[in-house]
């Protein structure tokens, strides 16, 4: 897997000063967290779901949540489970005539991080049990409304699933539970994920926060022209479970960015815009398309989740993916000023002048943050200096 695969490489070589790099679902696990990237959710129940999958591979998503919880009936779980297990199946096969598949369409080397979003912790080990052999494409599971009490018995299931079918399989426990959320409880609630977790670091890839469940607690939902940090109940979470959750000092986990629940249709929306030219010109025009279909919310919203310390993001709709992975790649400037401050001879600290004469890069304070730029580096890849994000999302749209 690669993002930016689907581009012909004469075209990434004009989008990139280093192109991003190739992962597997072997990969280590610090790679494998941060090349998530927009995590698209699907329900279970899709009969084409096999489809789906390969579609969306193709257009660029490299990970995706398969659910049986929230995003399906409760009467439909046993039916979703079955029609589950036969996709995988359908996908285990490879492309097929049958399945409405088309040959060569990148089969199962292809395929994205695939996750199942489960209900209780005995459908973990059933349903490892029922893929059969075709548990290697699993990469995981997602751990709902996580909590130390409830999601210990969650994490056992897993390593007892994992022991069973002899394939690593990694947790992703979803931060939505009232006691993260109300003060009181808060603070104690998230020193309880985080012994969870750490007990079980090893399996944890990362940690994804619930903000729609958390606004439901209070009647509340943001607006399209609102981010999670416009609404100030969810804010505090986002930092407090950052503050707890993802320290860069070694002891913290990757922290992914909430869903965004707004979506248009893009075919109607960009394609106009792509016609101008070969990646999205004029610019400005691309941009004004955004903010009137109701993108620029999202825009400010991923820009704001790194600025806080996430990574990648919830996706509902593949019109989000595009934006997130365009906004992760490490702009020119960014390279630069890591490479500057990992220097073997930063090592001693100090203060440089940027290469690009605006800013002070401090060698100390900085290098956590230069770390984590160059594995994003090395997954999503550094555009050319004259290259912007309306160009990468561009180039990812007219893929759609």
């Amino acid at each position: 897997m690669r993002h930016f695969g689907y581009l012909p490489p004469e075209v990434r070589s004009g989008l990139f000063h280093r192109e991003p790099g190739e992962f597997t679902a072997a990969s280590p696990a610090r790679t494998l967290a941060v090349a998530l990237g927009a995590t698209l959710y699907a329900p279970a129940t899709r009969p084409t779901l096999a489809q789906d999958v390969r579609k969306q591979a193709r257009r660029g998503v490299v990970s995706m949540v398969l659910c049986l919880e929230d995003s399906i009936n409760d009467a439909d779980v046993a039916d979703a489970e079955e029609n589950l297990v036969r996709q995988f199946e359908h996908l285990a096969a490879g492309p097929d005539d049958a399945t409405g598949d088309v040959p060569g369409d990148g089969g199962a080397p292809d395929l994205p991080l695939l996750f199942i979003r489960v209900r209780e912790p005995g459908q973990v080990e059933d349903l490892v049990r029922r893929l059969g052999p075709a548990v290697r494409l699993l990469s995981g599971f997602v751990l709902p409304k996580f909590t130390e009490e409830r999601g210990l018995p969650f994490l056992e299931a897993l390593t007892t699933a994992e022991a069973a079918c002899g394939r690593r399989l990694y947790a992703m426990p979803v931060l939505e539970s009232p006691e993260i959320l109300h003060l009181e409880t808060r603070t104690d609630a998230l020193a309880g994920v985080y012994r969870a977790v750490d007990k079980y670091r090893e399996h944890v890839l990362a940690l994804r926060l619930g903000v729609t469940d958390f606004c439901a607690a209070y009647g509340l939902r943001r607006a399209p022209d609102m981010t999670a940090y416009d609404v100030k109940l969810v804010a505090s979470v986002i930092a407090d479970a950052v503050n707890v959750l993802g320290r860069a000092d070694g002891s913290g986990f990757t922290v992914t960015g909430p869903v965004w629940e707004y979506f248009p249709q893009p075919e109607r929306i960009f394609k106009p815009q792509l016609r101008r030219s070969p990646f999205a010109g004029p610019a400005e025009a691309l941009r004004t398309a955004l903010i009137e279909h109701d993108l620029d919310g999202l825009l400010r919203e991923i820009q704001l989740d790194r600025a806080n310390g996430l990574q990648g993001k919830t996706c509902i709709h593949p019109s989000h993916v595009a934006p997130v992975h365009a906004l992760s790649v490490v702009s020119h400037e960014e390279y630069t000023d890591a490479q500057d401050i990992l220097r073997p001879e930063s090592d001693g600290g100090g203060v440089l002048r940027s290469a690009y004469t605006n800013k002070m890069n401090e060698i100390k304070p900085h290098r956590a943050w230069a770390e984590r730029t160059m594995l994003r580096a090395e997954v999503f890849g550094v555009a050319r200096e004259d290259v912007s994000f309306v160009e990468l999302l561009a180039a990812g749209l007219r893929n759609a």
